[in-house]
Order: structure tokens, then C-alpha cells, then sequence
């Protein structure tokens, strides 16, 4: 059945996003580029592998939108394993002008079919990413609604994110650094603030802009800050002062409002 109104089915179910027909023609060598490759690294330990991000949702931006990869291994990876994706990412960063940057995420395939990834990792992959190589986990996992559930396994985790972020704030002197920094932590208030109210909203979307105004719906006293920080999501710049904001102010009370709306996520193991 078609897709309806707010990402979500005629049955109330996220329809996964993204597609390889959907990839900008200005991305597609990188994206190859980074389907060549993956298999030489791991070779029969490879899983699969998946594309996420705006490159799959035809959104991406040449030149300033980064490339995102799951990789799942059919065992767990090592510290070897983690450092080879790094230097696969760097590589294809330096390599293609076109992404401003490359992250490879790397996960078994035993952890992301787990109980405690079900609404979590498991959720991500089912519904957010694009199959590249091998064989779907998707046809392995449930179906999902923008419930309260999902919402509190997906990032009912800022409070443990906060003390974190404040760290590498505090030790960032590189403009490029920083930058980066502005951009993720932005996209994940953003992205936050909007599964803070989804089941209320009671549907998906990646668009920044689009969860800002959703969550503002909701808390129109904090919408200029959430505002604010999907603006920077999209056209980051260097600014510490931004920063400081998220872990003092706005980090601090929407992890408060999570717990109190959703409750403790579930914990990991150490």
C-alpha cells in the first residue's frame, strides 16, 4: 500500500524512506565507490551493507552533504575492524569533492536483530536506511508505528550524550572540528525534539525543518531554539558559543521532558 500523509502507510506504519533510484546523480561515484570497497575489507564476514542519510532521499547537497554507511557483519567487529572503517571513510572524504565528509557505522548482525535494538538499531535499519549489499535485515524485523515505544528507545539517551558533548567542547580548537560538531549535535536535538512529540504528531519525516515545526507545534516556548539548531543542522558554522547553548540550556531540559513524557530508555551493555 502507498505511502499516506506524514510518512506512514494506510495501516499507521512507517514507510521506509530512501532508495537507490533516489540518489543524485553528483553522488553516485561515491556511492559506488564505497559499494567496491566495503566487500575487499571483510570479505565472507560481510553481511551487508546500507546507505542513510540524504544521499538516499535525494536530498543531499553537493559539496556539503556527507555520505552515511551501516555496515553489518556477520560476527562482531574488532577494534581492527572499527579502525579499517575509519580509514574507508577518510579515504572516500579525500577522494570525492562532493561529500563534505564520510561516517561508516559498524554493527553484527546478532546486536542489530536483538531484543534491545528491536526499537532501536533495529528500527534504523528497517526504516532508515537503503539496502546497498547483501541480504536485508528488514525481512527480519517488525513493522513500526511513531509510538511512545519507539520513541523512548530511540533517543531516550540524551542525559548519557550531554556529559560527552561537553567534553569534546571544551577540548575543540579546529574550526573544521567544530563545524562537524555543530552539525551533528544540531541534527540530533532536532531530530530529539521531534520523537519527543511524534506520537503526538503520530507520524515520521527526516526533514529538519519539518520536525522543528512539528515540535513547535507542542512547545512553541522552545521552538526558536529547536529553530535555530535545524538551520545549523543544514549550514553549520564553527560557532562554540551554539555549542555551549546545547549542553547548558536546551540539551539539559529536552532530555528532562523526554523522561518525563517517555520514560528511561532501556540500558546498554557497557
Amino acid at each position: 500500500m502507498g505511502a499516506t500523509l506524514r510518512g506512514l502507510d494506510g495501516r499507521g506504519f512507517i514507510v521506509r524512506e530512501g532508495g537507490l533510484g533516489r540518489v543524485p546523480s553528483g553522488f553516485r561515484a561515491v556511492v559506488s565507490g564505497a559499494r567496491d570497497r566495503v566487500p575487499g575489507l571483510f570479505g565472507a564476514r560481510l553481511h551487508s551493507v546500507y546507505l542513510y542519510g540524504s544521499i538516499p532521499r535525494g536530498t543531499a547537497r553537493v559539496g556539503i552533504s556527507d555520505l552515511d554507511l551501516l555496515v553489518v557483519l556477520r560476527d562482531e567487529p574488532t577494534d581492527a575492524d572499527r579502525e579499517a572503517v575509519r580509514v574507508l571513510g577518510a579515504a572516500l572524504d579525500g577522494e570525492f569533492p562532493e561529500i563534505d565528509g564520510a561516517g561508516v557505522l559498524l554493527e553484527s548482525r546478532t546486536r542489530v536483530l536483538s531484543d534491545l535494538e528491536r526499537y532501536d538499531l533495529g528500527w534504523f535499519v528497517a526504516c532508515l536506511c537503503t539496502p546497498l549489499l547483501g541480504d536485508d535485515l528488514a525481512e527480519h524485523l517488525p513493522r513500526y508505528r511513531p509510538d511512545s515505544l519507539l520513541a523512548r528507545e530511540t533517543n531516550g539517551d540524551l542525559a548519557l550524550l550531554l556529559p560527552r558533548w561537553r567534553h569534546r567542547i571544551e577540548t575543540a580548537t579546529d574550526p573544521a572540528e567544530l563545524r562537524r560538531m555543530v552539525r551533528f549535535m544540531s541534527r540530533h536535538l532536532v531530530r530529539t525534539g521531534f520523537t519527543l512529540v511524534m506520537p503526538r504528531w503520530n507520524g515520521w519525516t527526516s526533514d529538519l525543518e519539518e520536525m522543528a515545526e512539528a515540535f513547535a507545534a507542542y512547545y512553541p516556548e522552545r521552538a526558536h531554539q529547536l529553530r535555530t539548531a535545524a538551520t545549523l543542522a543544514r549550514d553549520p558554522a564553527p560557532d562554540p558559543t551554539a555549542l555551549r547553548t546545547y549542553v547548558d540550556d536546551l540539551g539539559p531540559w529536552l532530555a528532562k521532558e523526554y523522561t518525563r513524557v517517555h520514560g528511561a530508555k532501556a540500558p546498554r551493555p557497557a
